[in-house]
């Protein structure tokens, strides 16, 4: 039988996610065969499986750190927001329909076999699952259906390692109040404490620390300092720090718009990475800067999110741009969609808006449909900078048709695994000024995201590659995760940890 271990937390955002990753990491090099399991993640960041499966992408994240490739056992539900009081239900990698969060409740009853189940798959294929709660687990409102928190640590017996964010404030009255909300048998399942983010000067926190075990009995095994050096992908929203430029002064300047409801942009991660390459997110009621390239992202919900483009000037200002030739505009997937003639949802599959125009920058038709199409994909880029294969991913409902003569920037020719003859990846203007794929990940591919910037480079007159500057390739997530795991491995008593497994 696999040992377990849960990470929960006093809340949202604390970074549950990023320690599971470091502990999965950490097992990995002690060597262990190791897997991540959430039962029930909500997020827009998703990932889509070899299997063509959908799951949260933290828990991609933590299965690469374990050296796995990614299962739906590892995520057995995924919500995926698409308004303030709904959300598309995926079971198993694929979606079972929207639900209120009323709808919901009712329905979750149903989901505990199921989660028990993948659960033992994993169990049976590992030595150690390291499991991640949700939010806070004493939300009281929603304990008596939690599937989460508590409710998944009793029924794995899974001891709880209780998390709190120094950086936010007010960590010891969040941690005590947890443990003060938690029946006796829950408290009993918290067996240490971790304190995450930590700045300062250890000497002045170490009184705290002394309370904090005479006040709830439980040691704290851990302080993890806040890094900046580390690279992790998050699980849903975007850190208000990553909404300003990363380099003010670079020579190439991206933005980002930032939907309302914006889904995968870790699509962009890479981009942000790079030598010479400013990256920033433009928030709601912020002025587009002077870009050479405007990125509309990946939507949940794409018909609001076009139509608050219109409302608040951006989607004009965006039409203005590219057709005065300041800049070049890609869309990926929703924002793909949204470059389009027009969006069509006749089953009101994302909205209740069955129809509206588009952008007009790509002439073509997005129809919604009631089937989502989730692959792992290889096309052929065709485009004047890029001609190659790239790989990627597709997470989206809708099919875009475009008119006749339209030239396709991007042939896909396989879908999870199966060799396929398709048009469907995106499309290019005339002047090449606009490009649309579905294809998630686009960026990631080394040569194309490096022709596609030495592109722009050229067009304003810069030296190719870089202005002399050395480019970078992608980013090395196994440095990246082996940098996590010290940091979190070198503040954290592991000794413990093992004992509190029983291994």
């Amino acid at each position: 039988m696999a040992r377990r271990i849960m990470v929960q937390g006093t809340g949202s955002g604390v970074g549950k996610s990023i320690i599971v990753a470091a502990l999965c990491r950490i097992f990995t090099q002690d060597g262990y065969k190791v897997a991540p399991f959430k039962s029930q993640n909500m997020a827009l960041n998703s990932y889509v499986t070899k299997d063509g499966l959908e799951i949260g992408r933290a828990q991609a994240f933590q299965a690469f750190a374990a050296r796995k490739e990614p299962t739906v056992e590892m995520n057995p539900i995924l919500l995926k927001p698409s308004s303030d009081t709904g959300a598309q239900v995926i079971v198993r990698g694929k979606p079972i329909g929207n639900m209120t969060a009323k709808e919901y409740h009712k329905y979750k009853p149903k989901a505990l076999s199921l989660i028990q189940h993948c659960f033992d798959i994993l169990e049976r294929e590992n030595d150690i699952v390291v499991i991640e709660g949700a939010g806070s687990p004493a939300e009281i409102n929603l304990r008596a259906n939690d599937i989460v928190n508590m409710s998944i640590a009793k029924l794995l017996n899974a001891p709880v390692l209780l998390l709190g964010d120094i950086d936010k404030g007010g960590v010891f009255a969040w941690l005590v109040g947890t443990l003060e909300l938690l029946d006796e048998d829950e408290r009993d399942l918290v067996k240490a404490i971790l304190i995450n983010k930590f700045r300062g000067d250890m000497t002045i926190l170490q009184p705290g620390l002394e309370f904090l075990e005479r006040r709830t009995g439980k040691p704290v095994i851990g302080v993890i300092p806040y890094f900046h050096d580390i690279k992790v992908q998050e699980e849903d929203s975007l850190p208000m720090e990553k909404r300003v430029a990363s380099d003010a002064g670079a020579e190439l300047k991206i933005e980002v718009v930032y939907l309302p409801h914006i889904s995968n942009f870790t699509d962009f991660d890479v981009l942000e990475a790079e030598d010479g390459v400013s990256l920033r997110y433009i928030g709601r009621g912020e002025r587009i800067g002077e870009p050479d390239v405007l990125i509309i992202p990946g939507s949940k919900n794409t018909i609001g999110d076009l139509l608050y483009l219109k409302d608040s000037g951006y989607g004009a200002e965006i039409v203005d741009r590219v057709r005065s030739g300041k800049c070049i505009v890609f869309g990926i997937c929703g924002g793909y969609q949204m470059l389009c003639d027009t969006i069509i949802d006749p089953e009101c599959v994302e909205s209740r808006v069955r129809e509206t125009e588009g952008l007009g920058l790509l002439p073509g038709v997005t129809i919604f449909k009631g089937d989502k199409i989730t692959n792992q994909v290889r096309a052929i880029a065709d485009l004047d900078f890029y001609r190659g294969e790239v790989t990627g991913y597709e997470i989206h409902m809708g099919r875009t048709y475009l008119k006749s003569g339209m030239k396709r920037a991007f042939t896909i020719f396989e879908r999870s695994g199966k060799s396929v003859m398709d048009d469907g990846g995106g499309a290019v203007s005339p002047d090449g000024n606009v490009i649309g794929t579905y294809i998630h990940g686009i960026f990631d591919n080394d040569a194309f995201r490096h022709a596609f910037l030495d592109h722009i480079r050229m067009k304003k007159g810069l030296t190719s590659p870089g202005n002399g500057k050395k480019n970078k390739c992608g980013i090395d997530w196994d440095e990246e995760y082996n940098k996590l795991a010290n940091i979190v491995r070198s503040n954290i008593d592991m000794d413990k940890v093992y004992e509190i497994m029983q291994l």
